[in-house]
């Protein structure tokens, strides 16, 4: 396994940090003694086929799961055996864009990205209202704030769910696929978003995809999940250089889908 840290970079503690983490479920082993790390402000893609791990990956750095063996770490603490309390706390921090957008259907756009913001109890409704239409100009959705969740498509949804996200001013964001079931425009939209969110915002974030192209826009470093182990880890130049068999076959039909398009 290939690792790669800028020297600017060696003396800032991981933001995220997976040391040695198992996790199976009952026969079906997701992942085997995986280490990678994430620093504050950087982008890091988790790549790999379907069931290996990828988004399983992300569910323990929320909680929502505990491993098997191995350390957590998220935000520079040990989240490894943290109670529901304790996570809350963290989950202030950092949040996550799940794949459906997770929206809430009987509320409008605004009333979704104000959730959050109301949840928090700091702002009048009016300076909600600010902080909302900013929000949504920003991920390209003001002009669809009354609208409700089953008016928009897909790729809007997961706009929204940006937007929503960013509310609550996290340091972090982890994207679950972002890019899948949706159309080629609006995937280089997203896309789009995500790295100017990040040098505008400086957020850290993980990205789970299978979409070569969006990792190549917004990767730092890679991390590739194969036959639940990390087989590579380090950035996109020195995937690409890769003579491992999985990441060259991975990449050649990148390539082939890419002529066929």
């Amino acid at each position: 396994m290939t690792t790669n840290q800028p020297a600017t970079e060696a003396s800032q503690r991981p933001y995220i940090e997976f040391r040695d983490v198992s996790k199976s479920f009952g026969d079906n082993h997701v992942l085997d003694d995986v280490s990678f790390d994430v620093m504050p402000g950087e982008t890091v893609c988790i790549l790999g086929r379907s069931g290996v791990g990828k988004s399983v990956s992300l569910e323990l750095i929320m909680g929502f799961l505990k491993p098997d063996s191995g350390r957590v770490i998220v935000a520079e603490e040990d989240i490894t055996d943290y109670s529901e309390e304790h996570l809350e706390a963290i989950h202030k921090k950092v949040t996550m864009v799940f794949q459906s957008g997770a929206l809430f259907d009987s509320l409008t756009v605004g009333e979704n990205v104000a959730f959050p913001l109301r949840e928090a109890r700091h702002l009048t409704e009016e300076q909600i209202f600010e902080v909302v239409d900013g929000l949504l100009k920003m991920v390209g959705m003001q002009e669809m704030r009354d609208l409700l969740p089953s008016d928009l498509s897909t790729g809007m949804k997961r706009s929204v769910a940006i937007a929503r996200a960013l509310a609550a001013r996290p340091e972090c964001i982890l994207y679950d696929e972002p890019t899948t079931m949706v159309d080629p425009l609006m995937a280089q939209l997203l896309g789009d978003l995500i790295k100017r969110l990040k040098m505008q915002l400086n957020l850290t974030s993980i990205v789970v995809t299978h979409d070569m192209r969006l990792a190549k826009k917004l990767a730092d470093r890679v991390v590739f999940l194969h036959e639940a182990r990390a087989i590579f880890f380090g950035t996109m130049a020195e995937m690409e250089k890769s003579k491992e068999p999985i990441i060259r076959e991975f990449l050649q039909l990148d390539e082939l889908q890419l002529e066929c398009k």
